[in-house]
């Protein structure tokens, strides 16, 4: 079966390199054999990602050793091609995989768990594995691009709903109230990353952000309800919000916390009962490597209130961020009189429309402020990392942020691929080249 000319130029990167390795095996297929696991046919409490996770790993060992080469496809399903000699050790893994989502019910009895692995021999059965591989990335791009089209008009509907849908009532803020109370909300729980960037433009992070998304919470609890309209229930509920992100964070086991991060809290909170318990249940050195983040708005409200919490929280070790400023209310924050360690201030276009005179002036709060203590945040486009870094800032978060990031992984991810498939390529073929 001929590759088309076209086809590796159009396919994401783990099936162009799938393509490319069976086609340098075409000659050498001999003493080759391959698995196929689909995890895709799993339900969906099993595809998650940290059990996609388990099961790649599970044949690192074998990598690594040059016994053959994993690649995982979009649909979460994976191909390992190996050499015959390991096959009573890709057994091994195969049968652990099996024990690993036993409790699937696509497991339940032989006729089905055959259709959740399936082996070749890839001398006999080569044109088999290259129209398999054709055919599922064929679904799946198609798959891919009907669920974006759908969850892009439900999202577009939905947000239309919303934005001249019924404001928030004190009767629907008690409905929500008591729906969170018994709610699991670490699935709406999001990150967001906060990184300066080399000279190529590659993220370095300085800490993450943890947020409860109003935006999911608004779209599975009160769809159609406008929970911004009122200023004052909506605050009353991000107090709500913020008593449930401190127990989720005082439970390593519902959200994962690694390295120095920071979440959103109201001064009410931090001089509530929960807080106090929270702080009450973690060392010191976790304290140290995290910062709460405050609204200027919920700081000038009761500047007292703030003095005292403030001079609490820093004493224990936790750092404070004033969050988003923008090109009218920076000029009202001084760092040091508020004795505050970090700052963010909202892009906006008009930071760059505006002229010198707006650029000099962010310049200047960015040089009274600290460099190293502004964060440029909902950053959504590459302007906005430029326009920032020309006035000085160098902490950025945002969209377009988390797209460097994912962006920079990949192309990681790939160079350790590329690396592994050069190592173990046939005898007597060229090594794979990089097209980065």
């Amino acid at each position: 079966m001929a590759l088309p000319p076209n086809v590796q130029s159009h396919l994401p990167s783990q099936e162009n390199l799938l393509l490319d390795y069976l086609r340098r095996l075409e000659k050498q297929k001999d003493g080759r054999k391959a698995v196929l696991i689909l995890i895709s046919g799993l339900k969906p409490f099993n595809r998650r990602e940290q059990h996609v996770r388990a099961a790649t790993s599970s044949f690192e060992p074998l990598a690594q050793e040059m016994e053959g080469q994993l690649f995982s496809l979009k649909t979460a399903d994976l191909i390992f091609i190996y050499k015959e000699s390991a096959h009573p050790r890709v057994e091994t893994v195969v049968q652990k995989i099996r024990f690993l989502f036993s409790d699937d019910p696509l497991l339940e009895d032989d006729s089905s768990e055959r259709r959740f692995v399936t082996w070749y021999d890839v001398a006999t059965q080569f044109e088999d594995i290259l129209r398999l591989v054709q055919s599922l990335v064929d679904v799946e791009d198609k798959k891919l691009g009907d669920m974006r089209d759908r969850r892009s008009d439900t999202r577009a509907s939905l947000k239309a709903r919303q934005e001249r849908g019924e404001p928030l009532t004190p009767a629907v803020l008690a409905r929500v109230e008591q729906s969170l109370g018994s709610a699991d909300l670490s699935n709406l729980v999001r990150r967001q990353f906060v990184c300066a960037f080399d000279a190529k433009l590659r993220p370095q992070p300085f800490f993450s952000e943890l947020f409860i998304s109003i935006a999911d919470l608004r779209e599975t609890v009160v769809p159609g309800v406008n929970m911004t309209a009122n200023r004052w229930l909506f605050q009353h509920l991000t107090e709500t919000l913020d008593r449930r992100m401190l127990s989720m964070l005082g439970k390593t086991d519902r959200i994962a916390i690694t390295g120095d991060i920071s979440f959103n809290l109201n001064i009410a909170t931090l001089l509530s009962n929960e807080f106090l318990a929270f702080d009450d249940n973690i060392t010191a050195g976790r304290r140290g490597a995290m910062i709460i983040e405050l609204q200027l708005v919920d700081i000038f409200a009761d500047l007292n209130a703030f003095m005292f919490v403030r001079e609490f929280v820093q004493d224990k070790g936790y750092r404070i961020c004033v969050d988003s400023l923008n090109h009218q209310t920076m000029e009202l924050v001084d760092r040091d009189k508020l004795g505050v360690d970090l700052v963010k201030i909202v892009w906006s276009p008009e930071l760059v429309d505006r002229g010198e005179e707006m650029h000099d002036r962010v310049r200047a709060f960015v040089k009274r402020i600290g460099e190293n203590r502004v964060i440029m945040c909902r950053v959504d486009s590459r302007e906005a990392i430029d326009f920032g870094r020309r006035v000085g800032i160098a902490l950025f978060q945002g969209r377009q942020v988390e797209n460097l990031i994912a962006e920079d992984n990949r192309r990681k991810e790939l160079l350790k691929l590329k690396r592994r498939i050069e190592r173990s390529a046939p005898a007597g073929h060229p090594p794979l080249k990089s097209k980065s």
